[in-house]
Order: structure tokens, then C-alpha cells, then sequence
């Protein structure tokens, strides 16, 4: 199941560049195939065990001499962030598109681009993990920049360029950590087990450097986040909530992934360090997005902001504190919740954005006002968007945020106390930016602007829907993610 759902996307992909179909049959297919792999990753999900390692493992050798094959599997990691991209590529598909040119290739790069997406959060090999990582970057630079606003070529070289110097070290890192195991493998599971940098100082903590350098461009991490804005605010409405949803948390769960559970040692005598870099940007997404006056770049900075949260938890988890390990399990679940969370609500914020930009062709917070009146359904889904962002109790962001920073406070208290700060700066970035979008006077050319579509109301209804059932009902997803999580250290 798990191989059909990343193959489905790239052969559909590969049929809509080639097929004459028109936009709507392109739309269609597209819309059936993202809907078949999520049905894949929900049969796996019936079957799942919570705590039982990984399991729907298939195998099937590629590079014998290198240890390399085909190999896939999930624990409760990887699988909520399959599930959750699985859903999103559906959602962000099924969005009408703002600019409705060449949909056959459209529809194409979306199928690629969640092929590449899917692999790399179930893939058990390195190598191959490397692979969709680039893969990932190829059908974002294509979305953005053939389908962008203007300035949206520039937007997209410069993700393409950032991320692939990112990339790059990470496969010099990877080389470096498998030349260090004897037979050469790249299997995951083993390379966990045998933790090959053990007791090795400079050379591990240069592999390390590697890797964190390389993930949080991705995340990205204050200070190499500059590619995130642009990229944001020229993508168009759909490709931008992939980027946000899906892209960034490839670099949070390969921080997981790789240097925490393969380098436990190294990533543990250097976690304070990297807990500081996440508090920076936790604060530093909050404060400038808050000074934005552009609807797109102010939800650009607060995924910053949102994926500082996730890494302190990681960092946390990885701190190899003494009789804190109750308290480190707690935070790496809180902050594999967060990446779900902000999958769902920062996926949606970026829908309405595009829902605004296709009706005014303005993200100019200034440009709008008093909107309540003429499109109630887009305030009543901006609005739980954004309280669920703020991290108000009751929904998705408060789960995760408050399992993070009770880590947090047990590990590292003065970190988890200056990180509250933020809390406080987004939920007056987020309520300042209902208040002049939807109250005050209304602007002349804004009279008779469209509310939702009925398309577009349900796509949001489902993902904010699983928003709200998250945050009164946690303990499905909690369940899943939290066995796998206790299991981190002993290699799941």
C-alpha cells in the first residue's frame, strides 16, 4: 500500500503531461489519484499498532552493493505527517486555480510534487530519502514559478538555489555517516540501531553541523528563512499551502529522523544550542510578522515562528536530560502534533489567501476592511484558522504547543519561559489582522466582493473540521504518535 501511494502520483503525473485531456478531465484525474494514495495511507492507518515499531514494511534491493533498496515503512511519526500531506495534496488540488493556464502540466507538478512528498515521509533508505528531497524541491520551483504572481521566477530561484545548498550538505553529511558502517548500509532502521558516530567527537559534530545546517533551511530556522517570504507571497494560493504544510515539516521530521535517533550523543551534547536557535526564531517569526503589511508574507513569518515551537520540541527530546524522559517523550509528541497542527490551519490560512488574491489580485492589508457583512463564511474560516494558529484551547495549535513547552519548562525553564513571549506577540499579529480585514469601514471597491465558493467552503470545512476534532478529541492522534515517540531512543 505504502509503495502504491507514492508511485500512483508519479505515474498519473507522467500520463497528464503526456494525454490531451482538457483542464476539467485533468482536474478530475488529478483530484482521484491525491484522493487513491490518501485512501492507501488510511488503509495502512486501520492497521497500524501504536508502539509496535515500523511496520507495513516492504523491501526490495536497488544498489546491493551499497546496501541500498527500495525500502518503506511508518511508525507513528511518519505516519500522521503521511496522512496530513495525503490530505492537503488532496485539498490543495481540488482548489481552483487562481491562474487556469496549462492545467494538464498544473495538475501534473501537484501529482509530482506529492509522489516526492509521500516518498520521502515513508521511505525506510537514506539514499532514497535524499532523492525525494531534491525531487520535493523540483515540483515547487515549477509551481511557483510557471504559476506564480509577477516576480515569481525570482521567488522561485531563490527557493530552488537556497534549499538545494541545504540539500547538499545534508548529502555530504549522509555520505560521511555511512562510510562510518561496516558493511555500508542505508538503511534507516540499522543505522539507528548501530549508531556508527558513537563516541566520536569532532567528526560527529561536524556530520551533525551537516545535517541541522541542511534541515533548517528547509524548516527554515532563523537566520536562513529569507527564501520563505517570496517564495509565500509570488507562489500561487494552493502551491503555498503544500509549501507550508508539507515542505517545511521535512525538515523537522529529518531533524527526528536522521541526527536525532542516528546521532543520539552528538545531538544531545548540542541540543541546548539548537533549543536557543528555535527559541530565536520563535521569537523573531512572531515580532516580524507582526510588523507585515502584506496578508501572505504576515502567515509566511508566523510558519517561522510556528516551526521554532516544533524544533525546541525536538530539541528538548533530543537533550538526554537525566529523569526528564517522561518530560522529553511529552515534547517530541507535542511537537509532531505541531507539524500536523500547522499542516491543517497554515494549509487553510494560505487557501484564504489565495481566495482573497483571486478576487482582488491585493494582499495589501490595507486594501481591505469591513468584509463580515459581504463574505461571512470567509471570516468564519479565516477567524478558526487564525485562533487555532494563536493556539486558543479547544483546537489543534493549543494540543500541541502546551505538550511542548511542559517539556520545555521540565528541561530547560528559562527557554520555555521567554518562548511564551511569542504566544503572546501571534495572538496579537493574528486578532489585529481579523480586525482590519473583516471590521472597520469597507472600502467602495470592495463592494459586492464573493464570498466562499461552495467548493472552497468545503475544502476548508474538512481541513479546520479535523482542526477543531484534534483539539476536543486528541487522544486518536495522540495515541498513535506517542508509543513511537517513547520508542525514539531505542530505535523504534
Amino acid at each position: 500500500m505504502l509503495t502504491f501511494a507514492i508511485l500512483l502520483p508519479f505515474a498519473a503525473a507522467a500520463a497528464l503531461a503526456l494525454a490531451p485531456l482538457s483542464a476539467s478531465a485533468a482536474r478530475a484525474t488529478a483530484i482521484a489519484t491525491a484522493a487513491l494514495a490518501l485512501l492507501a495511507l488510511v488503509v495502512v492507518w486501520t492497521g497500524f499498532t501504536p508502539g509496535a515499531g515500523f511496520q507495513a514494511v516492504q523491501e526490495a534491493p536497488w544498489i546491493p552493493a551499497l546496501g541500498v533498496a527500495w525500502r518503506v515503512g511508518v511508525d507513528g511519526v511518519s505516519l500522521p505527517l503521511a496522512l496530513m500531506s495525503g490530505l492537503l495534496f488532496v485539498a490543495a488540488i481540488a482548489w481552483p486555480m487562481e491562474r487556469a493556464v496549462n492545467a494538464r502540466q498544473y495538475y501534473a507538478w501537484f501529482l509530482f510534487l506529492e509522489g516526492a512528498s509521500l516518498g520521502l515521509f515513508l521511505t525506510l533508505d537514506l539514499l532514497i530519502f535524499y532523492v525525494f528531497f531534491d525531487l520535493s524541491l523540483v515540483g515547487m520551483y515549477f509551481l511557483i514559478g510557471r504559476w506564480g504572481h509577477e516576480g515569481a521566477q525570482r521567488a522561485a530561484l531563490k527557493f530552488f538555489l537556497y534549499t538545494l545548498a541545504g540539500s547538499l550538505l545534508i548529502l555530504l553529511a549522509i555520505i560521511a555517516l555511512v562510510l562510518a558502517t561496516d558493511p555500508l548500509t542505508f538503511d534507516m532502521r540499522k543505522l539507528i540501531g548501530m549508531q556508527p558516530m558513537a563516541g566520536m567527537d569532532l567528526r560527529a559534530g561536524l556530520i551533525l553541523l551537516g545535517f541541522v545546517i541542511g534541515f533548517a533551511i528547509k524548516t527554515p530556522l532563523f537566520p536562513v528563512h529569507t527564501w520563505l517570504p517570496p517564495a509565500h507571497v509570488d507562489a500561487p494560493g494552493p502551491a503555498s499551502a503544500i509549501l507550508a504544510g508539507v515542505l517545511l515539516k521535512m525538515g523537522v521530521y529529518g531533524l527526528v529522523r536522521i541526527p536525532m535517533q542516528m546521532l543520539r550523543e552528538t545531538f544531545a551534547t548540542y541540543a541546548l544550542a539548537l533549543g536557543v536557535v528555535a527559541l530565536i526564531s520563535i521569537l523573531w517569526g512572531s515580532i516580524v510578522a507582526f510588523a507585515q503589511e502584506n496578508l501572505k508574507r504576515r502567515i509566511a513569518y508566523t510558519s517561522v515562528n510556528h516551526m521554532g515551537y516544533a524544533v525546541l520540541g525536538v530539541a528538548v527530546a533530543g537533550s538526554a536530560v537525566a529523569g526528564q524522559e517522561a518530560a522529553r517523550d511529552l515534547a517530541l509528541t507535542g511537537a509532531v502534533v505541531e507539524m500536523v497542527a500547522h499542516g491543517l490551519i497554515t494549509g487553510a490560512l494560505f487557501l484564504i489567501a489565495g481566495a482573497f488574491w483571486a478576487r482582488t489580485q491585493e494582499y495589501d492589508l490595507g486594501h481591505y476592511g469591513g468584509l463580515a457583512a459581504p463574505a461571512p463564511r470567509m471570516m468564519g474560516a479565516m477567524g478558526l484558522a487564525s485562533f487555532a494558529s494563536l493556539g486558543l484551547p479547544g483546537l489543534a495549535g493549543f494540543v500541541a504547543e502546551v505538550q511542548i513547552f511542559i517539556g520545555a519548562f521540565a528541561v530547560w525553564p528559562w527557554i520555555a519561559a521567554i518562548g511564551l513571549l511569542g504566544l503572546i506577540v501571534t495572538a496579537a499579529l493574528f486578532l489585529g489582522m481579523l480586525q482590519r480585514l473583516f471590521f472597520g469601514d469597507r472600502l467602495p471597491a470592495l463592494e459586492g466582493l464573493a464570498d466562499l465558493t461552495r467548493t472552497e467552503s468545503g475544502i476548508l470545512a474538512v481541513l479546520l473540521a479535523l482542526v477543531v476534532l484534534i483539539g476536543v478529541w486528541p487522544a486518536w492522534l495522540l495515541e498513535m504518535i506517542a508509543a513511537s515517540a517513547a520508542l525514539t531512543f531505542g530505535g523504534g
